[in-house]
């Protein structure tokens, strides 16, 4: 009769309730460091503002430091919990929540760094997990694959957007250089060809004589049709993506960390080791 093992056992009850959102402990879990994630970003946006700092800046640097140790005490019972550490640091989210941590500590030593605090921000990606809109991270796999197959079709089409630009913008220069209406050189023409093509429009610069207005009209008139040249190509890639499904659990491998395991898989599908330890 084989002895249970307390270390294995509490390191998997960890790892249920810090990695995994199908429990109602792990979903608890994710819901307070969601709200914590919160406010420690609004105490950074507080502290930006000089009359609430100079009158709370004790109160805000001292939540701010419970918040830090609270965080970096998740850290580490993160990479304890898993029997391969380097699967968490080296991932997207272990990257993220060292970089949440460290600005911290960092602005013991370094001034002006404190700001990157507001870094935490992006660990709200967690909510995903939360509501179970796994698929939308899948969706964006997709698109990112859509993204890479249309990257020929995008960079031939940006190279003659530049170059358009670059004729448009000469052109311009030379109806309007006479007048002062700011076209004072060709890169700057440059530049507002692309602002109006773009639909931009700072109107910082404005052409004032009738050819360089009606050139100005076209120009306008072409941009709306430029910019929906790269979604049409995106788009037509993403059609001719297969759909796959994408599981809603959260069941995180405790040794490898992966995610998006079938509602009743027992082992990996990515190191084929059980997913949870007996």
């Amino acid at each position: 009769m084989s002895k249970s093992n307390p270390s294995k056992n509490w390191r998997q009850k960890i790892h249920e309730i810090i990695y995994e959102a199908d429990t109602p402990a792990g979903k608890l879990f994710d819901v307070l460091l969601l709200v914590v994630i919160l406010i420690s970003i609004l105490l950074v946006m507080l502290e930006s503002v000089d009359s609430i700092e100079s009158q709370y800046a004790t109160l805000l640097n001292s939540s701010e430091w419970v918040i830090t140790i609270l965080f970096s005490l998740e850290y580490i019972l993160r990479i304890i919990s898993v029997k391969n550490p380097k699967t968490y640091i080296f991932s997207f989210y272990g990257i993220i929540d060292l970089l949440s941590t460290i600005p911290k500590y960092i602005s013991l030593f370094i001034v002006g760094t404190h700001s990157l605090i507001a870094l935490r921000a992006l660990r709200l990606l967690r909510v995903f997990r939360i509501l179970k809109l796994t698929r939308f991270i899948g969706e964006s796999a997709n698109l990112g694959k859509a993204l890479k197959r249309s990257r020929a079709k995008i960079a031939v089409f940006i190279s003659f957007v530049i170059v358009l630009c670059v004729i448009l913008g000469t052109v311009m220069y030379l109806v309007e250089s006479e007048q002062d209406s700011g076209f004072t050189s060709i890169p700057r023409s440059v530049y507002w060809a692309i602002v109006t093509l773009t639909t931009v429009g700072y109107g910082d610069i404005a052409p004032i004589t009738a050819l360089g207005q009606f050139i100005a009209a076209l120009i306008m008139i072409l941009g709306y049709g430029i910019i929906a040249v790269p979604t049409g190509i995106v788009t037509s890639e993403l059609t001719k993506s297969e759909e796959k499904l994408i599981p809603n659990n959260t069941q995180a491998c405790v040794n490898c960390n992966e995610t998006y395991h079938q509602d009743d898989a027992e082992y990996c599908h990515k190191c084929g080791k059980k997913i949870h330890d007996e």
